[in-house]
């Protein structure tokens, strides 16, 4: 999938970017680059490779360091709200902003 310069003129409009032509030359030969490299990896056959949460797992096991899902704080709800201007319910009552 080639780019054109029509193309990176639409997404330099909507990223609300002003390029001059050499930027905009410069754009599209590394946008046309990006997407030669995706096009190069959507080609290779990855059917049966397990994903990796990091690249470390490739070389070794990594255990996953996870801790014990406990509660490690105690309700401070009505210290945290005595400060507010307003409260209800234990929620923050704010001005309506929107008509």
């Amino acid at each position: 999938m080639a780019l054109t310069p029509q193309d990176v003129g639409r997404i330099a409009q909507l990223a609300r970017l002003e390029l001059s032509a050499d930027e905009a030359a410069t754009m599209l030969q590394q946008l046309n680059g990006f997407f030669g490299i995706v096009e190069r990896m959507r080609a290779v056959d990855t059917t049966g490779v397990e994903p990796l949460y990091t690249p470390l797992a490739a070389l070794h096991p990594v255990p996953l360091r996870l801790r014990e899902d406990v509660v490690s704080e105690h309700d401070e709800r009505a210290a945290n709200q005595r400060n507010a201007p307003a409260v209800q319910d234990g929620l923050f009552l704010v001005p309506k902003v929107i008509e």
